[in-house]
């Protein structure tokens, strides 16, 4: 079949960035870009700024930078914006945060100073270990939902911006599982204007972007979009939309990891996690409900890699515990353990223990960046509903109800990838190489 690619309407004007939660991620996200712009530091850890895709075979040397090879917005052309329950600017965010060095931060002050966040949707039966005044009121969710459709239209007027994109960097939520309320767009709507307990704040944050034609993703592992009603309004209205969890730390090892031990088929008999962090969403999830929402999310993904059912010789009946203890003299910088118990030919036990002294938000802000830009892509391409493409980002990536969610993060980039080549029309990269041999 011939490739013939996609139409991709051109990255012309200003992109706007909302960011429900100005806090340690959002800033290191905001500081970062307007530090690599002023040419104090390199994007490390951006696949949009850093990475290339090989194209064709291996013997045409043609491997292109993946910002020379699809249109993506520019750095200089993203305009950012958000809500956050404290008013403080993005500089003094981003002091209290404690993520950055006090001197970088001082040579993109102006930048940040700029950005006062608006009064944020709260509801403290969903975060319950914080406190903040810079609040919206309103008679009921609806009407919260409007405000934040005001507030993103001055947003879009003010810096006449051509297009925008939302990304939730804000706290995890209580957990829930979809209601009632959550599976059709006139029931979710409905609920609105009734003040529905099981709406959660950054539902209302994804209904008014999807609402307003804006692309959508959930870097936290809140339900957000991920329930039928906005999954179908995004496919109505056009939007494409993504989540749930930015993966980085203890995670992001694990989707490494587990593939590695299923390829060379070593079984696994327990894998015990757990973390130490002290920065706000080290304090969120100290609360059981929030803490419950984070643990789901980082359970699922070895069920998913190691396939039990398919090896149950390997892989039926491992153990998989993970505990995060809020420690608050570390601050941002997470620490994760990971004993890893595992068993080879005949049977015979192994152990492989993993000592990971991270970053958080500096391992989130490049993914915060690159979903920014390929969201941006994938509205102009006229792409909708769940963008699957983007699981390599996500602990608990969404998907079509009847296919489980891919987590391997090698097959995840080979998704991503072919992906792009797609677009491009340039054909699709299988690995099989039998071609060089004939």
């Amino acid at each position: 079949m011939p490739v013939k690619g996609v139409r991709i309407e051109p990255a012309a004007g200003k992109l706007g960035v909302l960011l429900p939660g100005i806090g340690a991620v959002s800033t290191t996200f905001i500081a970062g870009v307007e530090a690599v712009k002023k040419g104090l530091a390199k994007p490390i850890g951006s696949l949009t700024q850093m990475g290339t895709i090989r194209l064709g075979k291996r013997t045409e040397h043609r491997v292109p930078a993946i910002k020379g090879f699809v249109p993506l917005a520019s750095l200089e052309d993203l305009v950012f914006g958000g809500w956050d329950i404290y008013p403080e600017d993005a500089y003094h965010a981003a002091i209290n945060a404690g993520v950055l060095d006090p001197s970088l931060l001082e040579a993109v002050r102006p930048e940040l100073k700029k950005i006062r966040p608006w009064p944020a949707v709260f509801d403290q039966h969903y975060v319950k270990r914080l406190r903040g005044s810079h609040v919206k009121k309103a008679k009921n969710k609806m009407d919260l939902a409007e405000q934040l459709r005001d507030d993103i239209e001055i947003f879009r007027k003010k810096h006449r911006l051509s297009r925008l994109v939302m990304v939730w960097t804000g706290s995890t939520e209580s957990f829930q599982t979809p209601k009632p309320v959550h599976q059709t767009v006139a029931g979710f709507e409905k609920g609105l204007a009734k003040n529905d307990p099981a709406i959660a704040p950054s539902m209302i944050y994804a209904y008014a972007a999807i609402q307003a034609g804006i692309p959508y993703a959930n870097g936290a592992p809140n339900l957000s979009a991920d329930i039928p009603a906005l999954t179908r309004l995004a496919g109505d209205r056009g939007v494409p939309i993504c989540g749930k969890d930015f993966k980085t730390g203890q995670t992001l090892l694990k989707t490494v990891l587990a593939p590695g031990l299923k390829s060379r088929l070593l079984g696994l008999s327990g894998w015990f996690s757990t973390n130490i962090l002290g920065n706000r969403d080290g304090e969120v999830l100290e609360d059981p409900g929030s803490f419950k929402t984070k643990e789901a999310s980082k359970l699922s993904a070895l069920e998913h890699i190691l396939q039990p059912k398919l090896y149950p010789d390997l892989y039926s009946n491992f153990t998989h515990q993970v505990r995060i203890n809020y420690y608050p003299p570390r601050g941002d910088n997470k620490e994760g353990w990971d004993n890893i118990d595992i068993f080879g030919w005949l049977g015979y036990p192994m152990q492989i223990k993993v000592n990971f002294l991270c970053r958080d938000s500096i391992l989130a802000a490049p993914l915060v960046l690159d979903l920014v830009l390929f969201l941006d892509l994938a509205n102009r391409c006229g792409m909708k509903g769940i963008q699957e493409w983007f699981s390599f980002y996500f602990k608990s990536p969404m998907c079509a109800p009847d296919l489980y969610p891919e987590h391997d993060l090698f097959i995840q980039l080979m998704k991503l990838k072919n992906t792009l080549r797609y677009l491009r029309g340039e054909e699709q990269i299988t690995h099989l190489g039998l071609e060089y041999y004939d």
